[in-house]
């Protein structure tokens, strides 16, 4: 993402937002650490949350203020919507908690209420506690996904950049589906979709590809390997495109030659699962609602065991390693679905003691009546017969 990817207009709505919601928690300053949250305020797609970055917003009108390390300077000049930025380091070391302690003295940080995002990834425990002791009890909140669920309803143009996305994502599965045959490695597959994907147009996904096969075919979330596919593999893939950091995924289930009961009674499972939770998408609804109705599928085909993970969640402009927004298909979860989220559908089973999984993955829009499947590539099990064809429902050209 850049600062030439939307109009000036649409990040000083983001902006305004941003402060509305400060002062509405009680707030006078937020620290933002998490790279969703500056990119999204700003348009900056730099690398520096691989070390300690943060923006400064207040809840009145001010500047929006960046610390970031020295090396990252030119491209926050040119990529973001920052009025002030600050650098640290550059050829030598320098402390990055004395530099913005500095810089929250010079603009009164100290004297007001303070809330601070601390995300999973991007704050390093020692400068948490070096930030909470420098500010005292002027940290009054934690407000983690303040910026975060501001993003979830998407704009016109961010849905532009998502159904892109997902255009490529359909094209790369396709790619894959051509691409198997008995004796081809896992990575060497991986490697015809990252071609695809990268050669249509996708950007590098903050996730890397799930790939697996055989009796690795009961791994979730499995990296590809140097094993080669043989005849009767089950398997499983899942990636992501990405179009101006803006990302859809896919997911599907293939076989090597015709399947034994167990595998279509698997993928039956959560293809039936996932239609369950897809037929309770809607704006209004609780995400729970969805979730149960897959989970309920699942349970009473006596798989509740297999069910390893949520079954759905809102998809972000994502950043290493994950392209996961706070919007969950899980037990617990208090979000509402609203037009324009843009979510995945997911339930899963996995079976460790039968080395055996099934998952599909597409994306939906949620749109003022349903939804809309993002997602084109037929969801049918992908079979490669020994001879080296598809089935008739997958022969789509990539």
């Amino acid at each position: 993402m850049s600062k030439h990817d939307f109009t000036s207009d649409e990040f000083a709505s983001r902006k305004q937002r941003a402060r509305e919601a400060i002062g509405a928690a009680g707030l006078d300053w937020l620290v933002v650490f998490h790279p969703v949250s500056i990119r999204w305020l700003t348009g900056s797609d730099a690398k520096s949350y691989q070390e300690f970055q943060c923006l400064l917003i207040s809840a009145q009108p001010g500047p929006i203020v960046i610390l970031t390390r020295d090396g990252e300077r030119n491209e926050f000049r040119d990529d973001a919507f920052v009025d002030e930025l600050h650098t640290y380091g550059g050829g030598e070391p320098e402390d990055p908690i004395e530099a913005f302690a500095a810089l929250a003295k010079s603009l009164g940080v100290h004297e007001a209420r303070i809330g601070m995002e601390v995300p999973a990834f991007y704050l390093h425990p020692h400068h948490y506690v070096r930030v909470k002791q420098l500010f005292g009890k002027a940290v009054v909140a934690e407000p983690t996904n303040l910026i975060l669920n501001l993003t979830l309803v998407k704009s016109t143009q961010e849905l532009q950049y998502i159904r892109e996305a997902a255009r490529i994502a359909d094209l790369a599965m396709a790619r894959f589906a051509h691409s198997l045959a008995i004796g081809r490695s896992e990575l060497e597959l991986a490697g015809e979709v990252y071609h695809a994907l990268l050669t249509s147009g996708s950007g590098l996904a903050a996730s890397p590809i799930n790939l697996v096969s055989g009796d690795r075919s009961c791994f979730s979330h499995g990296a590809p390997t140097r094993r080669r596919l043989q005849r009767g593999d089950f398997g499983n893939i899942e990636f992501g495109a990405t179009f101006n950091r803006y990302t859809a995924t896919i997911g599907r289930q293939f076989c090597m030659s015709q399947p034994t009961a167990r595998m279509i009674e698997l993928y039956d499972v959560v293809r039936r699962a996932a239609d369950a939770c897809l037929a309770n998408v809607r704006p209004g609804v609780p995400a729970l609602v969805p979730h149960e109705a897959a989970k309920q599928v699942i349970s009473d085909a006596g798989l509740n065991h297999g069910r390893v993970h949520l079954s759905g969640y809102g998809l972000a402009p994502g950043s290493p390693p994950s392209w996961a927004e706070p919007l969950y298909l899980f037990g617990g979860s208090s979000t509402v679905l609203e037009a324009g989220m843009v979510i995945t559908i997911e339930p899963p089973v996995f079976l460790g003691e039968e080395r055996l999984g099934a998952r599909l993955i597409d994306n939906v829009l949620v749109t003022t009546t349903g939804y809309e499947l993002l997602t084109q590539f037929p969801r049918d099990l992908i079979i490669k017969e020994t001879n080296g064809s598809l089935t008739p429902d997958e022969k789509t050209e990539p």
